[in-house]
């Protein structure tokens, strides 16, 4: 029930304004108002899925959903023009089942699942006067002039500086100002066994050093094709830093979890589509190796976070400065050097010297990320999550479109002929992502009511058709900003669409669409609560054996002492992404009412152990870099987790623990 916090997102705020609105007044300009309220209905389902991320990102969050949403379409229309109620019913019905499966493989799949429900029911219900040939490319149209303005508008801060090859000050070294002192936090007992590997970092000279002088000033140009990239790789530095601060407190679990969700998020905005398989241009390759030298420090900070010991402040300083020049595009300078008394912060040392090489000379490494083959995403489509969460969609949405046409035929709806409404909001209320389901009901509700209310009070005072015109571009640009709370994102949508059926000949129905979305609030709320064939909690279960599996392949990786290190941080990134999947949807279910929450019950403290299990697997990969063999400390931690797993895993789902 609580509001997200965050700056105003000032560029989607101003792409909203430049979609659905100027679409329709273009529309209504050309006499061809029906084919503008489709075009800014694509536009306001666009913006809802324009989040923050790379420009690249987003032709896959936008542009895969708006393609189903043009198929639902036509599916929707056809069926509508040619079938009966009950045949049409079951079409429907047929729909809910694969957009719910779908819905289970991730974001863009739930995306594309919602628009093909929702433009299935608009098509079915709301038969418009041209014909589907012409209202499916204008939805295409619509989408994609808001993609286009995605791609294409600078964002408010794009003047970053560009250091050109062969301009800077050489390779960065770290600065002897910050060289090791004692420091009363950290053991000053050396390692007893001595690095195997020479110190790369060059001796010192007698007498005072003199202070750097600044090399050449980066040249500042404006250069906004790669900000998302840029924004999400410096944030994975800063959440390194943050952990190094946090180790040996209590918020150290907080701030790992915090660098998993910052790994995640630069891993998926630097792996957009592109035409070719390598980056292209050389400010791509450098964002590539840079995100690629963040991996080893992170894997340092996790192992000292793991060994619950402070460090000194210093050592959080080199990761800042490496964040500061990937925000900037600039040069980074002297990095500060970390004691190196134990093997975590001598790869910490290590990984600064990397990175320090990389930022110089850098080259476009892999990504450490597996793509899911086609026979993955079947599985999980029909697996326990994809069919509890295809059946609850089917349904739901089966049921309202049944209700609402015998509504409409048996003409309790008056002036306002079209049925569309009370589907297309179950289809919204139905969906597991957008929180709990009581949740999302009362604030589907509660939006709605005062968006309705709202709209009878403008519909009452602006001119026709330019004040809706008005009306639908301030909404538009409010979408981003209310997409904060779906409270408030359900008034604004409610408004902006009632605009648009309005400008598009429908009457004034505010408070039919009362009547209705009560209506589908209690249908989803019947139906999310009935008992269904086989295990509840299908969708937990299924995240908590991914990550089950994802940590068992790394600990295996780890152990059997592979020189790969490229494949051990794919390993990882996989092991934290299941992980943080799979925390997130217990968290959902957790706050479920009882009759659903217990069927995952358990399932947090299965997700925490395996949490600690990746993070001892981690401190283990870090000592056995270092000295080739494990401490008593960390083989009785991983024998003591596996135990602990194997009575806690047997609570939740079927009993399968690590070898």
């Amino acid at each position: 029930m609580r509001a997200q916090r965050g700056p105003v997102p000032w560029a989607a705020v101003t792409r909203g304004a430049l979609a659905a609105g100027p679409l329709l007044l273009a529309a209504l300009l050309a006499g061809r108002a029906s084919l503008g309220v489709v075009a800014a209905i694509a536009a306001m389902l666009a913006g809802i899925n324009d989040r923050p991320g790379s420009r690249r990102t987003s032709i896959r969050r936008i542009g895969v959903p708006a393609l189903a949403g043009a198929v639902g379409l036509l599916v929707g229309s056809y069926a509508g023009a040619h079938l009966g109620a009950f045949a049409l019913t079951l079409v429907l019905t047929g729909l809910g089942l694969v957009g719910g499966g779908i819905s289970a493989i991730g974001p863009v799949a739930s995306g594309t699942g919602t628009q093909l429900l929702v433009t299935s029911a608009v098509g079915a219900g709301m038969p418009l006067p041209d014909p589907v040939w012409q209202t499916a490319p204008a939805f295409l149209a619509g989408a994609g002039w808001l993609l286009a303005l995605r791609l294409l508008l600078p964002t408010p801060v794009s003047r970053t500086g560009d250091p050109r090859p062969g301009r800077g000050r050489g390779p960065y070294r770290p600065d002897s100002r910050f060289a090791p002192r004692p420091d009363k936090r950290s053991d000053p007992r050396p390692d007893p066994r001595p690095d195997p590997r020479p110190d790369p970092r060059p001796e010192p000279r007698p007498g005072p050093r003199p202070e750097p002088r600044p090399g050449p000033r980066p040249d500042v140009r404006l250069d906004f094709r790669f900000d998302g990239e840029r924004v999400a790789v410096a944030e994975v530095y800063d959440a390194v830093a943050a952990l190094l601060d946090a180790a040996g407190t209590e918020h150290a679990g907080a701030r790992r979890a915090a660098l998993t969700a910052a790994l995640d998020h630069a891993q998926d905005a630097l792996a957009g589509p592109r035409l070719r398989r390598h980056p292209s241009s050389a400010a791509e390759r450098r964002l590539h190796a840079q995100y690629a030298a963040a991996l080893p420090l992170g894997e340092a900070a996790t192992a000292l976070a793991w060994a619950e010991r402070t460090v000194p402040k210093r050592a959080a300083e080199g990761p800042r400065r490496l964040a500061a020049a990937v925000r900037g595009n600039s040069l980074a300078g002297p990095l500060p050097a970390p004691a190196r008394t134990d093997p975590a912060l001598r790869a910490l040392d290590a990984a600064l010297l990397h990175a320090a090489e990389v930022f110089d000379r850098g080259r476009a490494p892999d990504l450490h990320t597996r793509r899911r083959s086609v026979a993955a995403l079947v599985r999980t489509v029909l697996g326990a999550g994809g069919r509890e969460y295809a059946l609850r969609a089917g349904l739901c949405f089966g049921a309202a479109a049944a209700t609402a046409q015998a509504l409409h035929h048996g003409h309790w709806y008056g002036a306002h002929q079209h049925w569309y409404w009370l589907p297309a909001t179950a289809v919204f209320l139905v969906k597991p992502d957008l929180g709990p389901l009581v949740s999302r009901v009362l604030c589907r509700a509660a939006g709605t009511v005062l968006g309705a209310l709202l709209f009878a009070g403008f519909a009452a005072v602006l001119p026709r058709p330019e004040g809706l015109v008005v009306l639908v571009a301030v909404c538009g640009a409010l979408v981003p900003v209310a997409a904060r709370h779906f409270a408030a994102q359900t008034t604004v949508v409610t408004v902006l669409v009632l605009a648009l059926v309005m400008v598009g000949g429908e009457p004034q129905a505010s408070a039919g669409r009362i009547g209705e979305t009560l209506l589908a609030c209690a249908i989803v709320l019947i139906v999310g609560h009935l008992p269904v064939p086989g295990q509840r909690g299908g969708g937990v279960r299924a995240r908590i054996d991914a990550a089950d599996a994802a940590a068992h392949a790394y600990l295996v990786h780890v152990l059997g002492e592979s020189d790969d290190r490229a494949a051990r941080w794919t390993l990882r990134r996989e092991a934290y992404r299941t992980l943080a999947e799979a925390r997130a949807a217990i968290a959902r279910a957790a706050a479920e009412l009882p009759a659903l929450a217990r069927h995952s019950a358990g399932a947090d403290e299965v997700a925490a152990v395996l949490e600690r299990l990746v993070d001892t697997t981690t401190a283990c990969a870090v000592h056995l870099d270092a000295t080739g063999r494990l401490t008593p400390r960390h083989t009785e931690r991983l024998a003591a987790l596996r135990d602990e797993l194997a009575t806690r895993r047997g609570r939740v789902g079927r009993s399968r623990t690590l070898a």
